[in-house]
Parts: C-alpha cells; sequence; structure tokens
C-alpha cells in the first residue's frame, strides 16, 4: 500500500493552513486546517455548519463545481476537507481562498439553512462564520501550490 501524505503527521505541530492530505489518481484531498489540533481553540459546531453551508453554494455556483466531489467538515471541529478532480493546486488554493472571502462577506439568509433544507436549522451562527473565515484569510493570504506539505517535526 503506497503512503499518503497525511500519514505519521504529528498533530502536535500540524499549523493552520491548507494541505494535501491524499492523492488517488485524478482525486486529490486538501485539509483546510482553521485551527490548530488539540490548542483548546476549536470551531464552534454553529460557525462550522454556517460556513459549510455558505461555502457549499459557493461551490454549487463556481465554474468549477464539476470538479470538486466533496467539501465537508471534520470530526475534529479544526476545519473542513476538500476533494478535488482533475484541478490544479494553483487552482484549488485561489478557490478556497475565494470561497473563504465569500463567507466573510456574506449577507443574509443562510443558504440552504430551512427546516426542509437542513437537519439541524436552528444551528448557525453567521457573525461567528464570518469572524472564523475572516481570521482563516490572513492566515492563507499568501499561501500557494508551494505552501501545500505538512509541516514535519524537527529531526
Amino acid at each position: 500500500m503506497k503512503a499518503v501524505p497525511s500519514e505519521g503527521i504529528d498533530y502536535n505541530i500540524l499549523k493552520k493552513g491548507i494541505y494535501i492530505s491524499r492523492i488517488d489518481d485524478d482525486v486529490t484531498t486538501y485539509e483546510i486546517r482553521m485551527k490548530e489540533p488539540n490548542s483548546g481553540d476549536y470551531l464552534t459546531n454553529s460557525a462550522l455548519h454556517t460556513i459549510e453551508h455558505i461555502f457549499r453554494a459557493y461551490i454549487s455556483g463556481s465554474e468549477f463545481k464539476e470538479n470538486i466531489l466533496f467539501f465537508g467538515p471534520m470530526g475534529s471541529r479544526t476545519g473542513f476537507y476538500i476533494l478535488t478532480r482533475s484541478l490544479t493546486d494553483k487552482y484549488t488554493v485561489q478557490f478556497i481562498k475565494d470561497g473563504f472571502q465569500q463567507v466573510a462577506e456574506f449577507w443574509g439568509r443562510i443558504p440552504a439553512a430551512s427546516d426542509k433544507e437542513c437537519g439541524n436549522c436552528l444551528e448557525h451562527n453567521l457573525p461567528q462564520a464570518k469572524e472564523e473565515a475572516k481570521e482563516f484569510l490572513e492566515v492563507i493570504k499568501n499561501w500557494t501550490k508551494d505552501d501545500l506539505e505538512y509541516s514535519k517535526a524537527e529531526e
């Protein structure tokens, strides 16, 4: 079995950012790490949920919607996974930046958040989601395809 980039990662040193978690043929899984693992600082469920809804609406209206296979939260509440097909790292990094910019600037009704469209329509927090997106944008503002490799422990 071939090794994947996320195997053997030391979560005690993992920083906020965007990382390639694995590559399977033409599908790339990226970690969107908004919080440092095991730091005690996590996304609230309501902010995580709201970011997910706004980002998914952004995906559905984008020119790359056919290239995005999945976008969803990490169970650890430290960020999201995004799976792309046949999309370059450069485009993916910019796509993620643009998506979080969309969240940061969003006003209005949260997309697909009615009781008919959402399994937990009462647990949303738009102001908190916007603040988390703004903070993450500061982290990734200069991020490029050359920054997608996980941090390594000092030998």
